[in-house]
């Protein structure tokens, strides 16, 4: 692992740490996840096993001692290591296709339902849930969906333009 892309998946993953920490948490605690946001724009600039591995894991687990939802830690580290490793297989599938912003934001749509359901499914498991699985689902995940799509198409295209002009070597850049 590079230590420049290190470097890089720490600023994005401090980056949705902050923009998490600071949104209000609705539905019994639970909240929008923009720090699922940067795990995914860090998995396509970096879709290799050990980078989605190591920003999937840092992400659940800063998610989960940040989190408002009673007994979310564990759940939000199962959450982000199933997500970020099934969307790194999804971008490596569509490895031509997934750099387009079209497909991009499609595939962060994706990855948000599945991690919302992956979530609240291992959150069941542990401890119960303060409401039902769908009122939740609906209530906070498929408006966490919206919100991630809107996050990805501002910064995905910001971060790439700076990347393309540094000497970063990622998915995104020229060789």
């Amino acid at each position: 692992m590079n230590t420049k892309n290190l470097v890089l998946m720490a600023l994005l993953i401090g980056v949705g740490t902050v923009l998490y920490f600071v949104i209000p948490g609705y539905g019994n605690g639970m909240k929008p996840d923009f720090m699922l946001t940067m795990m995914f724009i860090a998995i396509f600039l970096f879709p290799t096993f050990k980078e989605a591995f190591t920003v999937s894991l840092v992400t659940g687990v800063l998610s989960g001692i940040f989190t408002t939802f009673p007994g979310g830690l564990v759940p939000n580290i199962i959450d982000k290591a199933i997500t970020g490793l099934v969307f790194l297989v999804v971008v490596l599938a569509l490895k031509h296709f997934a750099k387009n912003i079209g497909v991009g934001v499609v595939l962060v749509g994706l990855g948000t339902l599945l991690s919302g359901a992956i979530f609240l499914s291992s959150a069941l498991l542990l401890g119960g849930l303060p409401e039902a699985f769908n009122v939740l689902y609906t209530i906070v995940v498929l408006p966490a969906v919206a919100m991630n799509a809107v996050a990805f198409i501002i910064i995905y295209p910001i971060i790439t333009n700076i990347l393309k002009r540094s000497k970063f070597k990622t998915a995104v850049t020229p060789a």
